[in-house]
């Protein structure tokens, strides 16, 4: 490859980028619907060819900045339910420890903002409470494996939960840990608590983990 491609090829990723963080951040902030691809290229300082050649549409756009968010996090729960599994010998592991690979990684990355840190939490919260028909179609299909491969493990760790009860215990940690990351009024609120740091990963982790696991089993 010589120079020059070279130097392209540094220019389109760098304008992807901006673009990806332009409209994190505008979708965050206003929403999808209200946000319109003008005001995303302005923010990004790049013209309207610029989007449609990195991802087709407005649609496109807002799944490719979930899937740059949600993918490596994905990949980091499975590697490390995986090597869980691997270790646990014939009985399987606990619910506390399929949980915690479940919930750290995702935390981690609510307090990194090189992984999108708020602004994707503001972005994640919004796309429960607002849902759209772009985001009913694709979203589904990024948890696809993670629904699986942890349904089957903590499955396995509550053998006496009926599938039904399982899956609506599943909906219920999501729903809880999406409610601890969002950045909402609550949580602000808790931040003010001089007992409580939403920065603290590992405490907040061993919390949630005592918490849901009480009731994944009851």
């Amino acid at each position: 490859m010589n120079a020059r491609r070279r130097q392209d090829l540094t220019d389109n990723i760098a304008t992807k980028a901006r673009i990806l963080d332009a409209a994190e951040r505008l979708f965050a902030d206003r929403g999808f619907d209200a946000t319109s691809l003008r005001t995303i290229t302005a923010d990004a300082k790049v013209n309207l060819a610029a989007v449609n050649y990195h991802f087709g549409s407005k649609a496109g756009l807002l799944e490719e900045v979930f899937k740059r968010r949600v993918e490596p996090l994905n990949e980091d729960r499975l590697a490390q339910l995986t090597v869980l599994q691997e270790n646990s010998g014939s009985g399987g592991p606990s619910v506390e420890a399929i949980l915690t690979t479940f919930i750290e990684p995702a935390l981690r990355v609510s307090r990194d903002s090189a992984q999108g840190g708020a602004v994707f939490m503001r972005l994640l919260g919004r796309s429960y409470a607002e849902p759209n028909e772009q985001i009913r179609q694709f979203m589904p299909g990024l948890y696809r494996d993670i629904k699986l491969r942890y349904g089957e493990a903590l499955g396995t760790a509550v053998p006496h939960l009926a599938v039904e009860d399982l899956y609506w215990r599943m909906h219920f940690v999501v729903g809880t840990i999406a409610y601890t990351m969002a950045g909402t009024d609550a949580l602000q609120l808790l931040a003010s608590c001089p007992y409580c740091d939403p920065d603290d990963v590992e405490g907040v982790t061993e919390r949630l983990v005592k918490f849901l696991s009480a009731g994944m089993k009851a």
